[in-house]
């Protein structure tokens, strides 16, 4: 079986990741949150576990010893945060990354996929500089040795992944409280977290290089997207929103590929396709 390690282990798309490979991988999670960390291990035969940071090389060469695949899903990913706490998002996207690249250079990686963001493609703030960078250097790192596969995965925001305003809407809207909007007008790509695992996969079956591997991906307006939670989540709910307008890092329509359509371009989702997909 292949030895695989799994950084940001204890996050959202982990979950789904480790239920796709376990149990025919000797799988290794990496993550700050020991806690979670534990849940998984008694929740899953044969997890071996690693406390730790990606930005800590020592961390790193420790988690990475006698791997053979690395799923590199660790990341400081919350875009309005990022513009405060600059430091930490570097330390996390782009040192993080380079500890990992670093370990590639040892002979025994075979592969290594980094997880990336439209906000790459269209870049208005820290969070998408980092990925960007983080990106830039896959390409360098595999420029320079031959022997380890580098691929990277783009795609839009990840349905109540930690930290979607989805997991913030149905809680207020639940409780019949105000909803917090940046802007009904802006659009954005979205992804379920069963369609990202594909993409992973589909990126490691047919990617040639470390190109950035992008799906073809449908828009949902936010307009829609709080309607549709609306109908799925409050049926008698008539609190108005509280519009607040883009915040500092965000782009009122995104874009998976620089040169490719934009979020507002794109086909749409319906508002009864939006309620099955929440």
């Amino acid at each position: 079986m292949t030895n695989i390690l799994i950084t940001g282990g204890s996050g959202f798309l982990a979950e789904s990741l480790i239920k796709r490979l376990h149990p025919c991988h000797n799988i290794r999670l990496m993550s700050r949150n020991e806690g979670l960390l534990l849940r998984y291990n008694q929740g899953y035969n044969g997890l071996e576990t690693y406390p730790g940071d990606i930005s800590n090389p020592f961390e790193v060469k420790q988690a990475c010893k006698g791997i053979e695949e690395v799923y590199h899903l660790a990341a400081f990913k919350h875009v309005g945060l990022a513009e405060t706490f600059s430091k930490e998002c570097i330390k996390s996207n782009v040192i993080g990354s380079m500890n990992l690249l670093e370990e590639t250079l040892n002979g025994n990686i075979k592969k290594i996929i980094g997880i990336s963001t439209d906000k790459a493609a269209k870049i208005s703030g820290v969070y998408g500089s980092t990925k960007f960078l983080m990106e830039k250097l896959f390409q360098q790192y595999e420029a320079f040795n031959p022997y380890t596969q580098y691929r990277i995965v783009r795609y839009g925001n990840v349905l109540y992944s930690t930290g979607s305003v989805l997991c913030k809407w149905k809680q207020a809207i639940e409780a019949n409280q105000q909803c917090v909007i940046t802007d009904l007008s802006a659009t954005r790509f979205y992804w379920t977290a069963t369609q990202a695992v594909d993409l992973i996969f589909q990126c490691l079956d047919e990617a040639k290089d470390s190109t950035p591997f992008c799906p073809e991906m449908k828009a949902i307006r936010i307009e829609d997207l709080y309607n549709a939670m609306v109908l799925k989540y409050g049926k008698n709910y008539n609190v108005k929103p509280k519009i607040i307008g883009l915040q500092p890092g965000e782009n009122l329509h995104e874009k998976i590929l620089a040169n490719g359509f934009s979020s507002n371009e794109s086909g749409f989702y319906s508002i009864d396709e939006i309620v099955n997909l929440i």
